[in-house]
């Protein structure tokens, strides 16, 4: 929780609180569910909530906002990005239903109510989003292609709606594969921690 305090420390009470929670929440539902490695629950603050709040380092979403979590899993980025941003709309997905079932646990019991876990496919979706999120969950080229149906062409942020990856390592092929206009922002720019040395987010304006 010190971590982060230590890049985000202008929390209000009722965020601090809820990011407070996550610990003792993951920790008890990773024990009948695992959604999240052994090794990793050790590590959380800083492999998947700091992680996952890489995206608020770079995106500021305003009130009213419509953001799709792809491929949620545990429910990363989304749940700490819907703690960091109460006036947005978080809409989590994922293929697994168990996976599904532990988001909405956890959202419930932090009463978020700006989080909609659901069980689906991102293929099968026909809302529209200001954003898309998603933590590596495959080559960036098939994601574009699953989810550019679901960007509202509504733009109101200084970034044009689309795309915002987390993906770490050299994506140079990946990114020329996609021969669209991209933007990488290190996440070792924001944050000391090793394990950000080779961690991105990627931005496709779609």
């Amino acid at each position: 929780m010190e971590l982060i305090l230590k890049y985000f420390p202008d929390l209000t009470d009722t965020q601090r609180e809820k990011f407070a929670r996550l610990e003792e929440l993951y920790q008890d539902w990773n024990s009948k569910v695992n959604v999240i490695s052994r090794q990793d629950i050790d590590t959380l603050y800083e492999r998947h909530v700091l992680h996952s709040l890489g995206i608020a380092k770079v995106m500021q979403f305003k009130s009213g906002t419509s953001v799709l979590d792809v491929g949620t899993g545990g429910g990363f980025p989304g749940i700490p990005l819907a703690i960091m941003f109460p006036d947005t709309q978080f809409h989590l997905v994922d293929s697994i239903g168990k996976k599904i079932r532990v988001v909405q646990e956890i959202a419930t019991a932090l009463d978020l109510k700006n989080v909609k876990a659901e069980q689906i496919r991102a293929e099968k979706l026909d809302d529209t989003y200001e954003f898309v999120v998603s933590r590596a969950v495959t080559r960036i080229t098939p994601f574009v292609g699953w989810v550019r149906k679901n960007i509202s062409r509504n733009s109101f942020h200084t970034l044009r709606n689309g795309i915002l990856y987390l993906k770490g390592g050299d994506l140079t092929e990946e990114l020329a594969e996609l021969k669209m206009k991209t933007r990488s922002y290190d996440l070792s720019d924001y944050f000391e921690e090793e394990f950000f040395e080779t961690k991105k987010v990627v931005y496709v304006p779609l």
